[in-house]
């Protein structure tokens, strides 16, 4: 998606508003999820040292940012998530079982494409709780999603209460569907064409069981092999009015265990990452069962606030195109 801004495009909040709500959503937010999921808020690292396996690896392609600390003797790496360290950081603090942990997570991807949705720049609530082998099924996936969307709901209303002039609407309901049967539905299009489709007819919407290949021999999405369990995860998407389009709010799941770690490196090829610390610890069973996942900060602030740039909610750095189109639409640019 290239940036564009729609046609009449006005912001119900003022820069001055606009940047007092994004404080406003961050808190209340935080407190209702924490509620929700039962999570306290740890200290996470804004860096890893490669060698132990912890950085996330997205889709395998992107760079990460790496820099040498020459005192440590070794190199650093700007994490791209902390899927990994959070269930290596449930084990070292002691977490137990219907517990979990939340964090501001800072990073930068800086292969990322720019668009109204996407930044170098990612701000989110990475989260991770402790489970038993008991939930670790589609009907606890499920109530998590829904207490998640709850608490996005719920502060919602608080901010709207806060901000009359905010029209912004969500539904509460969530409508669950695996992304092979969005691909059976319309098989002409694209998986982020099924998505528009799909969302603006739900408006609320949990799309299961991706990273694994379709009928069609495609992925709906990439993911990596050594977190989520691709059998029992998915995306939160609600339906952008501004924009009118479907938007990703978050990825999460319940995370491998030793079996589906074992069969996602072979079939993603990544059989190498075996001998990684964190690796050989999740395939002797020595780390948690959890579930977990990422909710875009920025991401929530455009949602809540009806804003049609990520820009207009967080400081990142812009292509001229970007800078030139939000300029003629009178956007400023944080």
């Amino acid at each position: 998606m290239e940036t564009f801004i729609p046609e009449g495009y006005k912001p119900s909040l003022g820069l001055y508003e606009t940047q007092k709500a994004i404080g406003e959503i961050k808190s209340v937010f935080q407190i209702k999820l924490c509620s929700a999921l039962h999570l306290k808020r740890v200290t996470a690292p804004l860096f890893v040292d490669p060698s132990t396996g912890l950085n996330d690896n997205l889709n395998g392609i992107e760079r990460p940012v790496s820099f040498d600390i020459p005192f440590a003797g070794c190199d650093g790496q700007v994490v791209h998530s902390l899927a990994k360290w959070k269930r290596l950081a449930l084990k070292r603090y002691g977490f137990y079982e219907g517990n979990g942990l939340v964090t501001d997570m800072n990073a930068i991807r800086r292969d990322e494409e720019l668009d109204n949705l996407h930044s170098i720049y990612v701000d989110q609530w990475d989260w991770e709780k402790v489970i038993s082998r008991d939930n670790r099924n589609e009907t606890f996936l499920e109530d998590t999603v829904k207490r998640i969307v709850a608490a996005i709901c719920g502060t919602l209303d608080e901010i709207k209460w806060n901000n009359p002039s905010l029209n912004t609407d969500l539904t509460r309901d969530v409508t669950f569907v695996t992304a092979q049967q969005l691909e059976d539905m319309y098989p002409g299009k694209t998986p982020k064409e099924r998505e528009n489709i799909f969302v603006k007819e739900h408006k609320t919407v949990f799309i299961k069981k991706i990273g694994g290949k379709l009928r069609s021999g495609k992925r709906h999405d990439g993911r990596a092999p050594d977190y989520d369990d691709w059998e029992l995860n998915g995306d939160l998407l609600f339906y952008h009015e501004t924009l009118g389009i479907a938007l990703e709010i978050s990825s999460m799941g319940i995370r491998v265990d030793k079996k589906s770690l074992d069969e996602q490196l072979t079939e993603a090829g990544c059989d190498d990452r075996r001998n990684l610390p964190f690796h050989k610890m999740l395939l002797n069973d020595e780390l948690p069962l959890t579930i977990g996942g990422g909710i875009g900060q920025s991401r929530l602030c455009m949602l809540l606030l009806g804003k049609a740039h990520i820009g207009e909610v967080q400081s990142s750095i812009w292509d001229k195109n970007t800078e030139e189109i939000c300029r003629q639409s009178g956007i400023l640019l944080l």
